[in-house]
């Protein structure tokens, strides 16, 4: 296990009783953190609509994270194409890369990351949708590469590191397929991981970005020193996921006292995490839950920890590390 690499994925969450500004200081203090660390690579999502999610522009949050530190690769996880222009995004992540280079990661999704009305909202083209990403994804590589006589600006940088994301097995078979790697959305799939990384791996084929495949899962881990502690930390986002299902809206994290006000049953609890599967526990307990995961081949593992307390969250995953350091 020593030999995985560890990143991190943040939702860059707005923490309840706190303002935007103030939340959105922490994803430079848990950068900072895990670089420290040795972290490898620092992620930022892409969503929408969601009042509780700060991340609503990766792009923008990667340049303030990326000029906060110094080494740890920044990066999206991801952008959602679909709601963007391709040469726009061509643009952005050539200024990116041209400010941090060597440090940026693209990594690319076809979901949405909203509701159907923030989808509608962010694409004048509506009939873009899923369907169109591989064409928009070899749109983007053409603007990397100057191979259309529209240039994306400024030339004359290396071309970002690109990631294909996937929650199922599409994303996996057109990152096998275009030579590219490949982080499976473990956190909000219930799909079998361990068998489409497999896929993946099997089905890959070397490209001029990768040579060999580089498999990467996505999974929300709660880690503290004993399971009740780490249980009692993951009750804040257990109740902001249950409230967005019954609600359909996604308000600030709550904190643990605020979430024990909505006490869940053992079977809600269950289905909750069937759909958002998530690694609760103390080191030796986290250890154990990602064995599995971590024999089936992949190369890394990037975290999200949805969590209130930022001693604790930042605790959380240096846990892990020293937890998946051992032996």
């Amino acid at each position: 296990m020593g030999d995985i690499k560890l990143s991190v994925l943040d939702l860059c969450p707005i923490l309840s009783g706190e303002s935007a500004s103030e939340s959105l200081r922490h994803p430079v203090a848990l950068a900072r953190f895990v670089e420290n660390l040795g972290f490898k690579r620092y992620w930022v999502a892409e969503h929408h609509d969601m009042e509780g999610i700060g991340s609503s522009s990766p792009e923008v949050l990667i340049g303030h994270i990326a000029g906060a530190t110094k080494t740890i690769r920044v990066g999206s996880g991801g952008i959602m194409l679909p709601n963007h222009s391709t040469y726009h995004m061509a643009e952005v992540f050539r200024t990116l890369e041209a400010l941090y280079p060597g440090r940026i990661d693209m990594g690319l999704g076809r979901a949405p990351g909203s509701g159907s009305k923030a989808t509608h909202a962010l694409r004048r083209n509506i009939s873009l949708s899923a369907d169109n990403f591989p064409e928009e994804l070899e749109d983007l590589i053409r603007y990397f590469r100057d191979e259309v006589p529209l240039k994306a600006v400024p030339t004359q940088v290396n071309m970002p590191e690109i990631w294909m994301l996937g929650s199922s097995d599409f994303g996996g078979r057109l990152a096998a397929y275009r030579g590219l790697p490949f982080a499976f959305a473990q956190h909000f799939s219930g799909l079998p991981a361990r068998e489409i990384i497999r896929m993946y791996i099997e089905e890959f084929r070397p490209s001029e970005f990768l040579q060999e495949p580089h498999p990467m899962m996505a999974s929300h881990i709660i880690c503290a020193e004993t399971d009740e502690e780490a249980e009692e930390l993951a009750m804040s986002s257990d109740v902001s996921f249950a409230k967005f299902f019954s609600t359909g809206k996604n308000m600030p994290l709550p904190t643990v006292a605020e979430a024990k006000l909505t006490p869940l049953s053992p079977m809600d609890k269950a289905q909750l995490r069937a759909s958002f599967p998530k690694f609760v526990g103390s080191p030796d307990s986290i250890r154990r839950q990602l064995e599995p995961f971590l024999k089936s081949g992949i190369k890394e593992l990037i975290i999200t920890c949805m969590v209130y307390d930022q001693k604790a969250r930042q605790r959380s995953y240096e846990l892990v590390s020293q937890a998946l350091s051992r032996g």
